[in-house]
């Protein structure tokens, strides 16, 4: 889903769309915030595309004052500038005092003055200029602090990318009393954030080489050994019949989750699909779940198709004491998500304080040190 709005209002100009320097100064690079992936599958920076749909999300008007998590460059406030136009105001926040002195030479090269950036935990906002009535969040979050709630205006809006059970998403969330709920959801991936919102995120080692890892959220329980053990025997794969476009199967990940898995990312290295083990579906690796002594991830294969376009049936790889079982389980999940096409649209996911009660038939329930963080579809 994405945040779609009719017009160009709120768009950045077309000079800044371009992805050229918005006045020669302040431009994506390459190294800390350079394009790409790292070989245990973070994004370093935040792609075009990425920052597109997010400006999008955020639908910033003329005289809005806005709050930046995460300064980057400063090529991202030089955009929020733009769109906020003359009246408006852009604060942009970052823990690292390094990256504070960089944006704020690239946004005064470029001539972007007004722009005010900040050295702190992005976690506690920036109450000197508050309320603000747009907030985004450039790294990935694990929470919902209670500053950015508190420095929001009425009818304001943020956007975050937010961390649940090992899935990411870019979700807009307008405040309704003390619930966030979710205005739009965009695919995405971004580092973490460092501080006191940081993401918690496991990684652990399956195999000697140091070429598979899982990747666990919110401290969930793992049993290393058995998870070891089962990578050495031999895998089972069972091909769920869904034939798709060859892109992110949108949302799948949520379909993943189960009472008797947990989500999890696998991560492998480029070497250890030389040596036979599964590929994964992507480069990186594969969004996947895990029991108490067997793990499984999407895999898929190329299916011809009349029209030359690239289609691909996805898949299930397991390994463990149950890898036929688990493999079966995941492709009846891919099956529900497929059947499930209309439903995705309703895709919702809430944010609430601490202590709420449960939320009923919610596809995930993530508990945070702030919030409590659920996923719904349909009704």
């Amino acid at each position: 889903m994405s945040a779609g709005r009719g017009g160009d209002a709120g768009r950045a100009p077309a000079r800044l769309r371009a992805g050229g320097a918005a006045r020669g100064g302040v431009r994506a690079r390459r190294g800390r915030h350079a394009p790409g992936r790292d070989r245990q599958g973070d994004q370093l920076c935040v792609r075009p595309g990425t920052v597109a749909e997010m400006l999008e999300q955020l639908d910033v008007r003329p005289g809005h004052r806005i709050l930046e998590i995460g300064a980057g460059t400063g090529y991202n406030a030089a955009l929020l500038a733009e769109l906020a136009g003359p009246r408006g105001q852009v604060t942009t926040v970052d823990i690292d005092a390094g990256i504070v002195a960089g944006a704020r030479r690239g946004l005064a090269a470029a001539g972007y003055e007004r722009v005010q950036v900040v050295h702190g935990d992005g976690a506690a906002g920036h109450a000197g200029n508050a309320p603000y009535d747009r907030i985004i969040v450039t790294a990935g979050a694990w929470d919902v602090p209670p500053a950015w709630r508190e420095q929001l205006a009425s009818g304001g809006r943020l956007v975050v990318p937010l961390r649940m059970r090992g899935i990411t998403r870019s979700v807009a969330l307008g405040l309704d009393g003390d619930v966030w709920r979710s205005v739009s959801i965009v695919v995405c991936g971004f580092i973490p954030m460092r501080g006191s919102s940081a993401v918690t995120e496991s990684r652990v080692e399956l195999d000697a080489d140091g070429g598979v890892w899982l990747g666990v959220d919110d401290g969930q329980p793992i049993d290393v050994g058995a998870l070891r053990a089962a990578l050495t025997g031999a895998p089972s794969l069972v091909w769920s019949g869904v034939v798709v476009p060859y892109e992110s199967p949108e949302h799948l990940d949520f379909w993943l989750a189960g009472e008797a898995t947990r989500v999890c990312r696998v991560l492998v290295s480029a070497p250890e699909r030389e040596v036979g083990l599964v590929a994964p579906i992507w480069r990186w690796g594969s969004m996947g779940c895990y029991t108490a002594d067997g793990f499984a991830y999407l895999i898929r294969r190329d299916v011809p198709h009349e029209t030359g376009q690239k289609m691909i049936e996805l898949g299930a790889c397991a390994y463990g004491p149950g890898a036929a079982r688990l493999a079966g389980d995941v492709a009846g999940r891919i099956r529900a998500w497929h059947g499930a096409r209309d439903e995705r649209a309703s895709l919702r996911i809430e944010v609430r304080p601490a202590g709420s009660p449960d939320v009923p038939n919610a596809m995930i329930t993530a508990d945070k040190t702030h919030s409590r963080v659920f996923v719904t579809v349909g009704g």
